[in-house]
């Protein structure tokens, strides 16, 4: 059977794309930050995928069946590590392709927890999650320039992966920088006047952002999501409440007040 010039060039233009196609390389991460990030140097060739559901907490969750079929088929993993994702730390010893714990990536800036201000040792009992005093801050997604290299860092891992979209993800890594620095000088603008106002925070997460805009906030209600103030802490919260007077109490979703 002979094919028409029409049909045998058809086919050979079929093969030729299929051949230059690339598969979408499969990113799976631990967080909904991260995702984020991924989202935007990712954009136009993949979306990838998160492993915790909306509301549940990296510092207690529980992997499923389906989670760890995930872990396994992802070709890039990307999660803060151990100091946050407690969960992760012996599933991802059996994992073979590359996981990234970005609390480890090179120029990284990681702060620690410092004790408290009126929490005493008690607040700590039975206590194993690492927000103790100085363990590693996990939240570091919140400096501007942290997430400028976590995404640095997946380009360079999408490109390695994808090597004929590598243009692209330079491109989108040039674009997630441009607004990143356009967001961080808008902040700077409007925070500007908040510097010194008192606010209460019901997580001890948000460090990396006051330490960018020059903030600072006045107390801190709970350790953080999974653990409840002592009694004295809570007293000490009361105090500093009336001693500051009006002021802004910033809640979060995942923390009942």
């Amino acid at each position: 059977m002979s094919l028409r010039p029409s049909a045998l060039l058809l086919a050979c233009c079929t093969l030729l794309l299929s051949l230059g196609a690339s598969a979408e390389v499969k990113v799976l991460t631990s967080i909904k930050p991260l995702q984020l990030i991924a989202a935007a140097v990712q954009d136009g060739e993949g979306s990838p995928d998160v492993l915790l559901p909306p509301g549940a907490s990296p510092h207690s969750y529980a992997l499923r069946p389906s989670d760890v079929r995930r872990l396994r088929e992802a070709q890039l993993f990307y999660w803060i590590g151990p100091d946050m994702e407690v969960f992760l730390d012996k599933p991802l010893q059996a994992r073979q392709a590359p996981s990234v714990a970005v609390q480890e990536l090179p120029g990284m800036h990681l702060r620690k927890f410092v004790n408290f201000e009126n929490m005493g040792h008690a607040d700590y009992e039975d206590h194993d999650h690492d927000h103790r005093p100085g363990t590693v801050d996990a939240h570091l997604w919140l400096l501007p320039a942290n997430a400028q290299a976590i995404a640095a860092r997946m380009a360079e891992d999408l490109a390695i992966a994808d090597p004929l979209n590598a243009g692209r993800y330079q491109a989108n890594l040039k674009a997630f920088d441009e607004r990143m620095e356009q967001l961080d000088a808008r902040l700077k603008q409007r925070l500007a006047p908040l510097v010194g106002k008192p606010y209460f925070v019901f997580h001890e997460a948000f460090d990396y952002f006051e330490e960018a805009y020059g903030l600072r906030h006045t107390g801190v209600f709970a350790l953080s999501a999974d653990v409840q103030p002592g009694a004295r802490h809570v007293a000490a919260m009361r105090a500093q409440l009336q001693k500051a007077g009006p002021s802004c109490i910033f809640s979060e979703p995942p923390i009942r007040p």
